[in-house]
């Protein structure tokens, strides 16, 4: 079995087109029925682009960013052929360029429809989740299945940089106020890493708390601390799913402040089992370590 994560194995133009969904008709805020077989007709996948008009990214324009969602599945459990049950924690990497992101809830639901699923191997698994993943995301996605003998090789680490937090100042504003970023452009250039755990947005469809960490890397005319806070925290009454906040985040950056190089990371705490890491990049750079933090 692999160790790497590689989305670049499969050329995108070889798999599947997704069709997308709209958010309001995916299984979040309903009852569901919790399957046992194998179902892949799960997963809901939606369309990136509506929520990336609204930031000023069109429909087929070259993306100013690079980047992965990095997930982390920790409820995932199956049975070997003499029905054994088998437990493992999953990673999944799903480069930002896929048509669609693939709805939480649903895949979770779709992760439990292994659980009373036999299977030959941990690598047929693996296999099928990145087969059926690669399908719903319309773009290749990396797999990695982590098994009970490496669980002790798991631990904890925070984002590295210097913490926002430590600023004692007044907020007022709770939904996105890019106008409170700004630069010094009078200012040599900088390089500065930042990173909050006050980041808190809510659920597109259900209005439900999710809390994050969120790291801001760049190089350019100095970023103005507090405002930059500021702007983090007046996230905290806005509703969008966790790939939205993060471009969001990363193109009033870009936008308002003009760094010649940007990254943004954002560690959200785990939800039914799941936890959406996205990650954006104005150049080409090493994916970050899918490594959990404390709040994870």
């Amino acid at each position: 079995m692999p160790d790497l994560l590689d989305p670049t194995l499969v050329p995108a133009n070889q798999l599947p087109t997704t069709l997308a969904g709209d958010p309001k008709g995916s299984p979040l805020g309903r009852r569901s029925g919790h399957a046992e077989l194998y179902a892949p007709e799960l997963l809901f996948p939606i369309d990136r682009a509506p929520k990336r008009a609204e930031i000023g990214l069109a429909a087929g324009a070259t993306l100013p960013f690079t980047g992965a969602d990095l997930w982390s599945a920790y409820e995932l459990s199956w049975l070997n052929p003499r029905g054994k049950p088998i437990v493992a924690l999953a990673q999944f990497i799903v480069p930002c360029e896929s048509p669609a992101i693939v709805e939480s809830k649903s895949l979770k639901l779709y992760l439990g429809s292994f659980t009373m699923s036999r299977y030959e191997s941990p690598a047929v698994v693996r296999d099928t989740i990145q087969r059926d993943l690669s399908a719903g995301f319309g773009c290749h996605v990396g797999v990695k299945l982590v098994l009970p003998d490496a669980f002790v090789d798991q631990h904890l680490d925070e984002l590295d940089g210097l913490s926002l937090d430590r600023l004692d100042l007044d907020c007022d504003r709770y939904t996105p106020a890019p106008d409170l970023l700004s630069a010094d452009h009078t200012q040599a250039i900088v390089s500065e890493c930042f990173t909050s755990n006050l980041l808190k947005s809510n659920c597109l469809v259900t209005g439900q708390p999710d809390w994050g960490s969120v790291q801001v890397d760049y190089t350019g005319s100095p970023i103005d601390q507090a405002g930059l806070l500021r702007y983090l925290v007046s996230f905290r009454q806005h509703n969008e799913f966790h790939e939205q906040c993060v471009e969001r985040i990363f193109m009033d950056l870009w936008t308002r402040c003009r760094p010649t190089r940007l990254q943004v990371l954002a560690r959200y705490t785990r939800r039914g089992g799941l936890d959406i890491n996205p990650w954006r990049s104005s150049h080409p750079a090493a994916v970050p370590a899918n490594v959990r933090n404390a709040r994870q």
